[in-house]
């Protein structure tokens, strides 16, 4: 009978470390800008690392706090800021990080419910190809925060 336990709780085990080491994608670091009242837009921030063999790509991201929310790039081109839209997501390379920051790829907040006031906190839900779904906090930091 003690054999029959001692190879459950091995087999228990063995399921156990194999899920908790499964790697994936890590989210460092959220936050976003504080806004005035009227503010069309909010940009969000965070640093997402890849601890798997595979890419993964971050398809889109869903909050309460805005309307919609889009990932985007600012990128320059010829001497001029552009930003744009990435309505196919963003890869997050296998073995790496990819930064969405202030002046390159980032969240815009379209149409924020309320303004965020430096000290504020609030939800998306970050969505993946492989990943799935993953829950992330932002802090909101104050108005010029990572210029």
């Amino acid at each position: 009978m003690q054999r029959r336990w001692s190879l459950a709780a091995a087999l228990l085990l063995a399921v156990g470390v194999a899920f908790a080491g499964t790697p994936g994608v890590r989210v460092q670091d959220a936050w976003a800008r504080a806004t005035p009242a009227a503010a069309p837009v909010a940009g969000g921030f965070l640093t997402l690392v890849n601890d798997g063999d595979q890419p993964d790509t971050l398809l889109r991201v869903e909050s309460d706090a805005a309307a919609r929310v889009e990932i985007h790039q600012m990128r320059n081109d010829g001497g001029v800021m552009r930003m744009r839209a990435m309505p196919d997501g963003v890869v997050v390379p296998a073995h790496g990080r990819l930064e969405l920051k202030p002046g390159g790829y980032h969240l815009m907040l379209i149409n924020p419910r309320r303004a965020l006031a430096p000290g504020d906190h609030f939800d998306a839900t970050l969505v993946f190809q492989r990943g799935g779904r993953v829950t992330v906090r932002f802090d909101v930091r104050a108005l010029g925060a990572g210029a």
